[in-house]
């Protein structure tokens, strides 16, 4: 290397040297070092859904060098898991992980962020949300509440729940009480239900002591670890209260604002990415989760489609009735709707045909 060539490219180093120096406290002046709190709606037992805001978390703080720090605490150890919303737009908390639709009682808005019976699945409520405006049609809304939200987390179509008795007919749902989130209460109480809004550590204990008839809570990976086969064997499907639930994070609406923009990027992608993960967890857990359940008793059954119309009916009402009375719901709803009857069509050649051929390879042990 001739002397020329190694003073210009020694000065080319030195340049960059000095430009990192130079740069150092203008990048700590724009990452400052903030700490939040989330509480979440549920107990650490349920890693894969109370384990998707740590994965959050863990993101933000990974990309942000240590200097966003997130600490997530488990329902009870703050506020309890239904009021999880409620601290986060008070104050109490930043920030919580949680479901819309355990707070629809104050607006059916809040179960449009999550799931409403016979909604759309987990791909499609993923579609909407990123590419259908559903973020910004849903924080409309949620400004309106002192929140910011974003999906983060998704368990795809739930199961239908446990029962202590086996229900042949929709006559025999009539008084039953049961413990149901969301919407799906409101409309499962026009088939004769009683509905019961009760928090996921709670749910067993009430199973097992009678206090009420059947329980849904997610899918078998989860209730595999909550053991309600062990009270209530008959174990029903689908969930069509929840064919696509998401989890949401709800950000205190002045400390979303207050966020340096870069951390607000940063928040956006990480629940993205845990919104991801959740989904591909349950999808590898649940198939062993089932063939477990069934040797531990499980007794598998089917809805009857009487049963599935009969439902299907009463929420079309419901969202009727809502729509006449709530513009904002029927502008989201109607959103949602149209969206979910051009996915349908189009999975109609995709999807369903695809899976329903590779579903008979499975039964005749083919595959």
């Amino acid at each position: 290397m001739d002397r020329r060539s190694f003073i210009k490219q020694a000065g080319g180093l030195g340049a960059g040297v000095a430009a990192t120096t130079l740069a150092a406290p203008a990048i700590a002046q724009e990452n400052p070092k903030i700490t939040w709190r989330c509480t979440s709606s549920f107990p650490k037992s349920l890693d894969t859904i109370y384990g998707a805001a740590e994965t959050m978390a863990n993101y933000v703080k990974g990309a942000s060098d240590g200097k966003f720090d997130i600490q997530v605490f488990a329902a009870g150890e703050i506020v309890p898991g239904l009021q999880a919303a409620d601290a986060a737009a008070g104050g109490t908390v930043q920030m919580c992980h949680t479901a819309s639709y355990y707070y629809w009682g104050k607006d059916p808005v809040y179960a449009l962020g999550t799931a409403i019976p016979f909604g759309l699945n987990a791909r499609q409520t993923n579609a909407w949300y990123y590419y259908g405006d559903g973020i910004d049609q849903m924080n409309k809304f949620f400004a309106t509440q002192g929140l910011f939200s974003l999906p983060c987390g998704n368990t795809g179509v739930q199961m239908g729940g446990w029962y202590r008795k086996e229900i042949k007919s929709l006559d025999e749902l009539k008084g039953l009480k049961m413990r149901i989130g969301g919407m799906g209460g409101k409309i499962i109480e026009k088939l004769g239900v009683v509905p019961q809004q009760i928090a996921g550590g709670d749910i067993y204990p009430s199973l097992e002591k009678g206090v009420i008839d059947a329980a849904e809570w997610v899918g078998p990976y989860d209730d595999e670890k909550l053991g309600f086969v062990k009270v209530a064997p008959y174990y029903y499907y689908p969930g069509w209260w929840e064919g696509g639930p998401a989890l949401n994070t709800m950000i205190n609406l002045d400390e979303w604002n207050g966020l340096p923009k870069n951390y607000q990027v940063i928040l956006r992608a990480a629940c993205q990415a845990a919104n991801c993960d959740m989904m591909a967890s349950y999808d590898y857990k649940n198939p062993a989760a089932i063939k477990k359940l069934v040797g531990q008793g499980a007794q598998l059954r089917s809805f009857s489609q009487e049963m599935m119309q009969a439902a299907y009916d009463a929420a079309k009402e419901t969202y009727a009735e809502i729509s006449a009375q709530n513009p904002t719901f029927k502008e989201i709803y109607e959103n949602q709707l149209a969206f979910k009857k051009d996915a349908y069509l189009w999975a109609q050649l995709s999807e369903y045909t695809f899976d329903t051929f590779m579903m008979i390879q499975q039964r005749n042990g083919t595959m």
